[in-house]
């Protein structure tokens, strides 16, 4: 490996530390992008980027909280040119699977001069164990839009596995891969798995769009996130993803990760535990 740095954006995040975790175990120097690092890096404090930049050569980008929403355009329109004006080529981006409005932020990126590779995820397992559905899944009462629409859950383990290849191997340079798991779930049915896992309770039921985010701004949540989560739910979680394909097992070699393993091995560290 060189002298230089890859830097990881979102570098405490679900994909960000395991790609970190990685890529040290490979022996690659890694700086971690993100406000409470050292230098620290802010989406929106453009003044934190350059010294970011300081003596890297290939970067793992994910924008937070989503490519989807209002900035984040011209953020990787200016992240990315400032990144190969520093010199860096290599950009690798997390991007989300069926947001349309995320793949104008993809082109910006592709525009820009970079070896780039676009990974466009599907709903993460982790959703349910480390964000977002953590505290449901403990209260024994999931309640989401989505009824019967069946969502191809993905690892970010896996994630992480394909964004590293992409970072150290010019094989994947031009490539656009759209990674999901091996089944097609219903939330109800992800819900029943890891109740089963669990060995409790754990029920799930449908509500309106309207009615879960009137919840989400009774209890007070930030606008920018509640339209966010308005808009992967009535736009990205409507079936359009319903389907797999094969680019993990392309790019890997073996099979993506199953939920019902992710269920039993997460279940097993206690983190679903019963909420006091």
């Amino acid at each position: 490996m060189s002298g230089k740095v890859t830097l990881v954006l979102g570098g405490t995040g679900k994909t960000g530390r395991r790609i970190a975790e990685r890529l040290r175990a490979k022996g690659v120097t890694v700086r971690i992008g993100a406000r409470s690092a050292t230098p620290s890096f802010d989406w929106n404090d453009e003044t934190t980027w350059a010294p970011a930049l300081e003596n890297v050569e290939r970067i793992y980008v994910s924008y937070q909280p989503d490519l989807a929403v209002p900035g984040a355009v011209e953020a990787i329109r200016r992240f990315s040119a400032l990144a190969v004006r520093s010199g860096i080529k290599r950009l690798v981006l997390l991007s989300g699977r069926g947001e349309d409005a995320a793949q104008a932020a993809e082109r910006e990126l592709q525009a820009s001069g970079a070896d780039w590779t676009i990974i466009r995820g599907s709903w993460f397992f982790e959703n349910f164990s480390e964000a977002f559905l953590m505290d449901a899944v403990r209260s024994g009462m999931v309640y989401l839009p989505p009824d019967a629409v069946t969502e191809p859950f993905v690892s970010a383990d896996d994630i992480a596995d394909v964004a590293v290849l992409a970072l150290l191997d010019d094989a994947h340079v031009g490539k656009i891969y759209e990674l999901t798991g091996p089944r097609l779930l219903t939330f109800a049915e992800a819900v029943a798995e890891i109740a089963a896992a669990s060995g409790r309770p754990i029920g799930y039921r449908s509500v309106p769009l309207a009615d879960f985010v009137a919840q989400m701004r009774a209890e007070g949540l930030p606008d920018d996130y509640v339209e966010l989560i308005r808009y992967l739910f009535s736009s990205v979680l409507d079936g359009r993803n319903s389907s797999l394909t094969s680019d993990i097992e392309h790019v890997l070699l073996r099979r993506p990760r199953d939920f019902a393993v992710y269920a039993r091995e997460t279940a097993a560290t206690g983190v679903w535990s019963i909420a006091a």
